[in-house]
């Protein structure tokens, strides 16, 4: 079963608030409406992931707009598995998930983010994130440092 876990759920929801706002802070506009339901149902339950096929019509398609707002691949371009590793250094996926991945669901790549999010393992989470941070900061103090070149 492909699930959505409720922390999808949660930011689906704060995505809608931010877009869609109460007109007056009491009403839930239609897709809050219906995300709500599924979380409140989801905590009622003690359950964290919600059967991406299950849920209701106006949620799944209120969540699917959310998700058409997340990055779709965790790939960094630095795959180690063209290489023979059975999990990939730079993202975290698996050789399968890497090779299936135009074919998995939305809840199923949603899975494997989650996975790769928790582990937070894999160069895109710390070796790249790092560097990337270190990239910025050098780029500001070498901006910083400039002086104005008489160049006559």
């Amino acid at each position: 079963m492909a699930g959505i876990h409720i922390t999808d759920i949660e930011a689906a929801i704060n995505y809608w608030r931010e877009k869609n706002p109460s007109p007056d802070g009491i009403a839930l506009p239609p897709e809050l409406r219906a995300l709500a339901e599924v979380y409140a149902l989801m905590v009622f339950h003690h359950e964290d992931t919600a059967d991406e096929f299950s849920i209701p019509l106006p949620a799944a398609e209120a969540w699917q707009v959310w998700y058409a707002s997340t990055p779709d691949t965790p790939c960094i371009a630095i795959c180690s598995t063209s290489q023979g590793d059975e999990m990939c250094k730079g993202c975290g996926r698996t050789f399968e998930e890497v090779q299936l991945w135009t074919e998995m669901t939305p809840g199923e790549k949603r899975q494997v983010w989650q996975r790769i999010s928790a582990e937070g393992t894999s160069w895109r989470f710390n070796k790249y994130a790092e560097r990337a941070a270190e990239d910025r900061h050098m780029a500001r103090a070498a901006a910083d440092a400039q002086v104005t070149l008489d160049l006559k």
